[in-house]
């Protein structure tokens, strides 16, 4: 037999190759992997008190966003709803929390829902369960508006105060066939809560829940 008749291996049968190609995947998959995540870090960040002064948006707002006016408007650009942070408002009948004090009742009304489990029915950011309404944007739900059902039944003058008395007392304001147990919320585990479900209604979640608009309303630009 002559060289002729010696067939040249193939590449896909070569071993080295092989080898080279997974090293060169192994590498660029770990530099795209650093890239996503310095990028995901920069989204995910907490603004500061400064930036809401200076009307700069972030995705994640700083606690103090408990001081403005927060709705929830369509962007025909984006094709979602995005929030919107306008003028300071009062909430609790204030509107200069420190950013310090905001943290430590954002702090609290987070723990409250965790020692509550209302995950256990409720969804939060995609997590939790469905047997009730979803909260991500439960403060800019029209229920819960000037004029809204909430707000009428409660008896109470602004959104904040109609959603802590309701927290409270579930019992008393059966919204829902799928009514919410008395889970012996105290006064201020609700405003803790209220200030939370704020801010969660603050961040951009690139229109999530999806159809909010549609089932419950949300102002269209």
């Amino acid at each position: 037999m002559n060289d002729e008749d010696v067939k040249p291996n193939s590449v896909w049968t070569s071993n080295r190759f092989w080898s080279r190609s997974a090293g060169w995947v192994t590498g660029v998959s770990a530099v795209l992997l650093m890239f996503l995540t310095m990028s995901t870090l920069s989204q995910i960040t907490m603004g500061s008190a400064k930036d809401l002064e200076n009307k700069v948006t972030k995705r994640v707002p700083s606690a103090s966003v408990i001081n403005y006016k927060v709705t929830y408007e369509y962007s025909t650009k984006r094709g979602h709803e995005v929030p919107v942070i306008g003028e300071k408002e009062k909430f609790f009948g204030r509107d200069d929390y420190s950013e310090a004090e905001a943290n430590k009742l954002l702090e609290h009304g987070k723990l409250t829902t965790q020692a509550k489990n209302c995950m256990n029915c409720h969804t939060l950011l995609g997590n939790g369960a469905y047997f009730a309404p979803d909260l991500t944007k439960a403060w800019v739900d029209p229920a819960w508006q000037e004029g809204g059902i909430m707000i009428g039944m409660t008896g109470k003058a602004t959104k904040e105060e109609a959603m802590a008395e309701f927290l409270q007392h579930p019992d008393k304001y059966p919204s829902h066939s799928r009514r919410m147990p008395n889970l012996g919320i105290t006064a201020e585990e609700a405003k803790a809560t209220v200030a939370f479900l704020k801010h969660m209604s603050s961040i951009d979640t690139n229109g999530f829940p999806r159809n909010f608009n549609k089932i419950q309303g949300s102002i269209q630009k």
